[in-house]
């Protein structure tokens, strides 16, 4: 299957918002808005285009993925930039196929060369870590809200980013608008 992987345009925004949408209806653990949530971050400070992708088969948008702007936090105000990885999302029809890790190893690369050091993330415990996703407890980083320690997850896209990072992940105001 050809996949090509691109930055995110405007005139995509409406494919991806229901692409969001299909790709999280079945999900159990979800509130089912990631779709607007996208939406809340492109309009904000944390948003970065470079790091809105999607994937296309065939000219048709199958797969998205954004990253966004976040601060790690310790007791004494130290803040250490970061990103979160929210949502990966894939149509339903096309789960399964490496689509979703063919976005996230791209925007590892991307956000790497734009000069971050780490991702951090909430997901499910058996699928970032064949990315290199670690438990943010092995770091002494925590989230902001009571979910189980086994889903919360970080990765050093530069080796040693995380030396002397620890604290609470401080995530721009549209994650709880």
């Amino acid at each position: 299957m050809e996949i090509k992987i691109r930055q995110e345009e405007e005139n995509d925004f409406q494919a991806v918002f229901n692409l969001i949408e299909n790709a999280f209806e079945k999900e159990e653990y979800s509130d089912h808005k990631e779709q607007f949530l996208v939406e809340r971050l492109r309009k904000s400070a944390a948003y970065i285009p470079e790091l809105a992708l999607v994937a296309e088969q065939d000219g048709r948008i199958v797969g998205y993925l954004l990253l966004t702007k976040i601060k790690i936090k310790d007791e004494n105000g130290k803040e250490a930039e970061s990103l979160a990885l929210a949502p990966v999302a894939v149509l339903q029809d096309f789960q399964g196929k490496g689509i979703g890790g063919q976005l996230i190893r791209y925007a590892h690369e991307k956000a790497r060369k734009l000069g971050f050091g780490s991702i951090v993330l909430l997901g499910h415990e058996q699928y970032y870590p064949r990315f290199g996703y670690e438990l943010t407890s092995k770091y002494g980083i925590r989230l902001p809200f009571d979910v189980p320690s086994e889903n919360c997850m970080v990765i050093e896209l530069v080796t040693g980013a995380l030396q002397d990072v620890q604290g609470v992940v401080e995530y721009p105001k549209a994650f709880f608008e």
